[in-house]
């Protein structure tokens, strides 16, 4: 089997919201995923999840904490995965698509409840990501240490 490694960025917002991108190729459905792509070749995964950041939203992101490893495979694809969640608040750049894959058609912020019913690209995320930003709402969660 091919394996393939990558990194997702989990970032909530001072609403509570979670930063969120519309993906797909030209002939898919769209669907909603958190930041998230292909680590390459010496790159590690927290500096793979920084990069996609950047690349699919055009905020640059902090690394604040690793928060879960996802391992799986799609066997009709005869791939097995690996990737590594991490928690990232937004340091600077401004909201752009510039993904040089041109997969992203919309950046957003979204809350439980619009998660609840998107359609999303790794729709076994859901309930991990409303548990997640349940559990890590705070006045003013991303703020600079």
């Amino acid at each position: 089997m091919q394996e393939w490694f990558g990194s997702s960025g989990v970032c909530i917002n001072e609403k509570n919201e979670l930063l969120m991108v519309l993906q797909g190729k030209p002939e898919e459905e769209k669907t909603w995923s958190i930041p998230s792509g292909g680590k390459e070749h010496e790159e590690t995964f927290e500096e793979c999840c920084i990069r996609e950041i950047e690349e699919e939203t055009g905020y640059s992101a902090k690394i604040i904490e690793e928060i879960k490893i996802k391992r799986g495979s799609y066997e009709h694809l005869n791939i097995t995965f690996e990737v590594h969640y991490f928690f990232v608040r937004i340091v600077g750049g401004k909201r752009i698509i510039q993904d040089p894959d041109n997969l992203i058609y919309d950046i957003a912020w979204k809350n439980t409840d619009e998660i609840k019913t998107l359609k999303l690209s790794f729709p076994e995320d859901r309930d991990f990501l409303i548990d997640y930003i349940t559990k890590n709402t705070s006045p003013n969660p991303y703020h600079n240490n």
